[in-house]
């Protein structure tokens, strides 16, 4: 019987832990801003003034991205349709914002597909001991399943994680059916499964979905606690086997 303890928090008979991987694993908050900019950048080229709120709305402020905001936690789909709805209050019908969107979407995409960003500090390791204890482990992120494949293919982590799941699915996060659908991919219960991941979305979806525990990571960043974890850490060696 695998326990794993984290601060002041012991968790008993743990088969799998379940990741999230943009400001879990990947230090992407800046790939993620960039994205968010050059959307916003071809948008209003095509309908000038919405820009502004754009960036706003997908939770970039300067150089600093909200890792709570909608870029940082949303799927792509629902990116397209905030995005859409400000283009939708200049007059345009609905099919037409969201063509805008989906273009400028696609074309960002065509620029940025790039080499995925660097893990934090520790994570491989972690990983790796995660895996030679027998916990079985996934990654579950609002990226495409696509973005999530290249991701554990460029860090060779293809051995260690047993799936990789993204937004493209019938469920999204805070969905806990998506939790619940990635424990029965691993073979496992939810109740001996752990979430960890940095936003309030991963803590809804692991306990709405039954989760042994939620486990909110910061990697140094300030801001509260996040709402339903049930405990926090700033770096992912905190989390060890006993």
């Amino acid at each position: 019987m695998i326990s794993i303890d984290c601060l002041s928090h012991k968790f008993t008979d743990i088969q799998a832990i379940i990741f999230d991987k943009d400001g879990t694993l990947e230090d992407s908050g800046d790939y993620l801003r960039n994205v968010a900019q050059k959307r916003a950048r071809l948008i209003d080229a095509q309908i000038p003034g919405v820009g502004e709120p754009l960036l706003m709305a997908f939770g970039v402020n300067g150089l600093t991205l909200d890792p709570a905001g909608l870029q940082a936690v949303g799927s792509r789909h629902e990116n397209e349709i905030a995005a859409a709805a400000y283009i939708a209050e200049t007059g345009r019908g609905w099919s037409a914002s969201l063509d805008i969107v989906r273009g400028a979407f696609t074309e960002v995409d065509r620029v940025m597909e790039s080499t995925p960003a660097a893990m934090f500090p520790g994570c491989q390791e972690s990983i790796e001991s995660f895996a030679a204890a027998g916990i079985k482990l996934g990654i579950v992120s609002a990226a495409t399943t696509s973005q999530v494949v290249n991701f554990a293919n460029y860090h060779k982590l293809q051995s260690y994680f047993q799936i990789l799941l993204g937004s493209d699915l019938q469920f999204a996060k805070p969905d806990p059916r998506l939790f619940q659908f990635a424990c029965q991919e691993l073979g496992v219960n939810p109740a001996r499964t752990l979430m960890v991941g940095d936003s309030s979305w991963d803590m809804a979806m692991g306990s709405q979905g039954g989760a042994a525990g939620c486990i909110g990571i910061s990697w140094g960043r300030s801001g509260k606690p996040l709402a339903m974890a049930d405990i926090s850490i700033s770096k992912l060696s905190e989390l060890n086997i006993s």
